[in-house]
């Protein structure tokens, strides 16, 4: 039987052609028809001429070369840059691909990359050298070209840009752009109150830190209201070098001619920008208040590419005709008493957050610096019961996400919040500046921070028997 099953095989086999390489590459994936509409509507708005990607993927003659990279970083979820784990809530424009996007890459790039049919490419997106938001209603930029040197590790910068209008404004849309996208790596944004109201605001402080020392003062008065939130560690940071605990000298770096400091005033964060995060948009009858008198100040930190250049960065302000029906706030959680060992690999910092009213969250910005690497907060109800509102297992400093709720999350009054933040700060961290040294809190990316930017606001008061009459 073997001897008639060879040459039956061997005259078949005669018989069989080989297509030609075109018609076996038929079913696989092309760039212009299967790849490039996911590369437009997921990817173009960092990799394109001109941003912060380090290569454009608009044309196939741009990412052809980068095919395979391009394979691996979306395997194993490097790219797109997202780091919530979905396990736990939904966030307006979390990025991701989904599964058949990542298989349309796969087979692209395993059947050679191949461009395809030029009939069949979808135009491309259309960015703007300006303004994505439209015409701003106001513009404000840094007041000086900072100076930015070809190499070496830049403090953080805080540079005041002057605002002082004459009356409250409410924004509704913001974009920042950076004078330089290779050498800003991300930009916080923060209020800054004028002289006058930064004392007012340090005297109660200091009231406020002696009431909670020695009670409240003899008083026939009405009581004290009962403050929105407590935290369960407290740690004033006093104004001074850096914004932090001044360093001992051994451990104080010279943070050069050039230091802008942060300045007396400077209220907490409203969020910023970050690579592939320059535009912020509020919700219809949502606003941000910039008071009256009030400035920015741009929390700089800039990063050196081999070229010595300049910033002047800038944003660009929408603003609603009338103050909208909710005017969103800020308010931090913060553990200021970190020290994280030597070596520590997987060091955790927690802090909780009680809050005493009924409130609505926005968003949430978790913030640590190069030793930080995973984040975790949990809700305990009034009535027990346990949630995890964000998981970031892989946090990563440079992609500073603002992950705004879906639907804003409702916070019922007596809800505890815990707040988990680990740290690598062991040598096989390779962003870790010295791994020799235990870390204590510190504006600079070579000290550390277990900070998370809040944006709330207060839910309107329930009708009264007289209104529902």
């Amino acid at each position: 039987m073997r001897k008639l099953v060879v040459p039956a095989l061997v005259a078949l086999s005669a018989l069989y052609v080989a297509p030609p390489a075109s018609a076996q590459n038929a079913a696989a994936p092309t760039f212009t028809k299967d790849v490039a509409p996911i590369f437009f509507a997921n990817c173009t708005s960092c990799h394109r001429p001109g941003d912060i990607a380090p290569m454009s993927l608009l044309t196939y003659k741009d990412a052809r070369p980068w095919a395979k990279s391009i394979a691996s970083k979306v395997a194993d979820g490097t790219m797109p840059p997202w780091h919530a784990d979905p396990k736990y809530g939904t966030f307006v424009g979390a990025r991701g691909l989904s599964a058949s996007h990542k298989e349309t890459i796969t087979k692209w790039v395993a059947a050679g990359a191949p461009e395809g049919n030029a009939a069949d490419l979808p135009p491309a997106p259309v960015y703007s050298d300006e303004w994505n938001i439209g015409t701003p209603d106001a513009v404000l930029s840094m007041q000086e070209d900072y100076p930015i040197p070809a190499a070496g590790e830049i403090p953080y910068q805080y540079l005041v840009v002057p605002a002082n209008f004459a009356e409250d404004r409410f924004i509704t849309d913001w974009e920042i752009r950076p004078g330089d996208r290779r050498a800003v790596h991300h930009l916080l944004l923060y209020l800054l109150a004028p002289k006058e109201v930064a004392e007012a605001q340090a005297k109660q402080r200091s009231a406020a830190m002696v009431g909670r020392l020695f009670g409240p003062p003899p008083a026939a008065g009405a009581p004290r209201p009962v403050p929105p939130f407590e935290m369960a560690c407290c740690v004033q940071i006093p104004d001074g070098e850096e914004g932090g605990r001044p360093l001992p000298p051994g451990q104080r770096k010279d943070p050069g001619p050039n230091y802008r400091a942060r300045p007396q005033g400077m209220s907490a964060g409203m969020g910023g920008f970050s690579p592939g995060g320059s535009i912020r948009h509020f919700p219809e009858g949502m606003g941000m208040r910039i008071p009256a008198g009030y400035s920015l100040v741009f929390q700089m930190h800039y990063t050196t590419y081999g070229k010595a250049t300049t910033d002047r960065s800038r944003i660009g302000l929408k603003f609603a005709k009338t103050q909208p029906k909710t005017v969103l706030n800020t308010m931090a959680l913060i553990n200021a008493s970190l020290s994280i060992p030597a070596g520590a690999e997987n060091h955790l910092v927690e802090n909780t957050m009680t809050f005493n009213r009924d409130i609505v969250i926005y968003s949430l910005i978790p913030h640590t610096h190069v030793r930080g690497s995973g984040w975790h907060y949990e809700a305990t109800y009034p009535d027990g019961r346990k949630e995890v509102i964000l998981s970031v297992p892989k946090y990563d400093f440079n992609w500073q996400h603002e992950y705004v709720f879906t639907q804003p999350w409702k916070v019922p009054a007596g809800t505890k919040l815990l707040a988990k933040a680990w740290y690598d700060n062991s040598a096989r961290n390779k962003s870790n500046p010295d791994a020799s040294k235990t870390v204590t809190w510190g504006d600079q990316t070579w000290e550390e921070m277990m900070y998370t930017s809040i944006t709330f606001y207060m839910p309107p008061a329930p009708p009264t028997s007289a209104q529902q009459r």
